[in-house]
Order: C-alpha cells, then structure tokens, then sequence
C-alpha cells in the first residue's frame, strides 16, 4: 500500500517479542490493530463494526561473506496466513526474494503508487470492482532486484508455475496445465541528476505476460498488464499520476477484454502529525467487441474518488476517508458513497 511515512509506520510498529537463538539470528514479531467504523449512507452497510489483526513475524541473518538474509511471515485478520517470503541481500549482487502468496512482488508493486494520506482511493470502506495490475503476485514466485545505479532500479520477477497452489517445502503440486510460466519487469528511476529539486521525482514502468491456461480454462492467448507513471514531492506537497492497462486474453461472446486505468493522487503534509490527500482511480473497458463494435470511453466504466485525512499521535492513527464509486461492479447507474473512519493501535 502506498502510505505516507508517519502512517505507514504508526500502523505496524512496535515489537511484540524478540526471540534468538545462538548462531541463529533473530527472530521478532509485529503487528497492531485496526479499528473501523463505516457508513455506506443510503447503501445497505450491515455490520458497520470492523477489527483488523494484522501480525508480522520476521526472522534476519548474516552469513559469514557479509549477505544478510530476512524471513517474513505474514498473517492478516482473523490469524489468517497472508503470505511468506525469504530476502537475500547480497550486497553489489543486488537482491533475491522468493514469495509466496498474495506477494508485492513484479507489477503488483506498481498497481497504484498514487500519494495519499491513508488508504488507496478504491481501497477504504469500498470493493468497486476497478481492475489493478498483478502480475505475477498470486503464485509462488522469484523476484531479482537489481543494485540502484544513477537512480534506477530494474526487476524480474518469475512465476514458474503460474496458477497453481503454492506449496510447503518437499511438495509438489499434482494439478498441472499447460500454463508456461508469469513473467513481470518493472523499472524505477529516480533522475535527481544531483539536484535537489528533483529527488522527490520518481518514475515508474513495468509490464507483465502469463502463459496461456489450457483448454479447459478460458483464456484463450496469453495475458499481458502493464502500469507506468510518476510520483513528485517538493516540501510538504505530493502529486502523482499513472496508466494501467489489463490484457485478459480470454474469448467470449463480447470479444476480447482488456481494461485501461488511470489514477491521480495528492497529498499534504500540513504538519508532521496531520496530512490530508485526494485520490481517483478510474478503469474502463477499451477495445472492440467480437462483432468489431467499438466500446467508448464513456461506457462500461467503474470511477472512484477518495478525500481522505490522518492524524498521528504516539502510537495511535486516526484515518478518515470519504469515497464515492460509480457503477459498482460494472452495474451501470450503482453509486455509492461511503465514511469510513479507523483507528490504528501499534503495540
């Protein structure tokens, strides 16, 4: 999730236990809790109440020529298991992290970089439907990153087994298809040409292709995604903006579907406890039909907008985030508006 700094890091600090071993490293574990509050106005809400548990364990080494390895084992509400990953850093070699679950990994990391004060524009109080990047982040994956140099820094990411459960250690997974595999690249440059001026620019680009499923699936061809765009900060102020693309590759009797988003984002930091952002992310159906009718800009389209506010005081974060969404799961004319509010304890 794309955060300021003084949220980001008041929502999931604070260690809980330390435990270490001798020659093993270390061993800690993180979390906080999320309280909500949200209202859908005239919508239908049901139980406005809400709890999130989030807990981190994360384990880190060093190897005798100087690597350093980290473990990390997520686990979101309810105590239920996230996602793990291994990072090795191997100093001028770059980085090697092995993912598996809903990971941040390729493109997924890119999917909205826009500036806010809490939460994505589409993600406080509201499930719209706007289509997001993803990549390789929902199977077992590689990622390498590469050392920064004058600014910029490449990836690759690889799924090898694109779509099929992701495993313990020793296992194997017997469902196999003819998928081939998930590839993503993503770069990341930031061109400060030693300026001052220019250090809080950031821009961003990668691109995604997953192997065709097997004919028992519905993909017809390969699908492809692609996100790119830029971030600026000068003082207190942040702005952003960026174009996604989502190639689906499967056939049905409305043709091809492929789906081109755009967000805009930006934020103030009025001081160091209180910012405030504006946010919209908006997706929409692109292409031609199977009958080559061309679908316009104006139909079929899923838009949300977000004004949002975070205080931070000790160990505490007070989040507030009004939203509206346009045709709601891509049903035309269903708008909702929604108040969320949050309370983020760190322990």
């Amino acid at each position: 999730m794309n955060k300021l700094t003084k949220v980001g890091f008041s929502a999931l600090c604070g260690s809980l236990a330390a435990i270490s071993a001798a020659n093993a490293g270390e061993l800690t574990v993180t979390g906080g809790a999320d309280l909500t509050f949200v209202s859908a106005g005239e919508g239908t809400t049901g139980n406005p109440i809400g709890i999130g548990s989030n807990v981190n364990f994360k384990g880190s080494t060093e190897l005798d020529n100087g690597w350093t390895v980290d473990y990390t084992i997520a686990e979101a509400n309810k105590t239920a298991f996230s996602a793990a990953n291994v990072t090795f850093t191997m100093g001028g070699l770059g980085k090697l992290n092995i993912n598996q679950g809903n990971s941040g990994n390729g493109v997924k990391a890119l999917d909205d970089k826009m500036p806010t004060a809490w939460e994505e524009a589409w993600g406080a109080g509201l499930n719209p439907g706007v289509k997001l990047v993803c990549g390789s982040c929902l199977s077992g994956n590689i990622m390498y990153t590469t050392p920064t140099v004058l600014g910029t820094t490449l990836t690759y990411t690889l799924a090898p087994a694109y779509g099929a459960s992701d495993n313990g250690d020793k296992e194997t997974n017997t469902a196999e298809t003819e998928d081939t595999n998930s590839q993503d690249v993503t770069i990341n440059i930031n061109p400060s040409l030693g300026t001052e001026f220019l250090s809080g620019l950031n821009i961003f680009a990668g691109g995604s292709v997953i192997g065709r499923q097997d004919n028992a699936g519905t993909r017809e061809e390969d699908a492809y995604q692609g996100s790119g765009g830029a971030t600026f900060s000068l003082g207190p102020v942040s702005v952003g903006m960026q174009a996604s693309v989502d190639y689906t590759g499967e056939e049905s009797a409305t043709g091809y579907n492929t789906y081109v988003s755009k967000a805009y984002g930006v934020s103030f930091n009025i001081n160091d406890d209180l910012s405030i952002s504006y946010g919209k992310y908006r997706t929409r159906k692109a292409g031609y039909t199977a009958n080559t009718i061309q679908i316009h800009e104006d139909e079929r389209y899923v838009e949300v907008t977000s004004v949002q506010a975070a205080y931070t005081m000790g160990g505490a974060s007070i989040r507030i985030a009004n939203s509206s969404a346009d045709n709601v799961g891509w049903s035309a004319g269903k708008d909702q508006d929604t108040t969320t509010v949050s309370l983020g304890l760190a322990f």
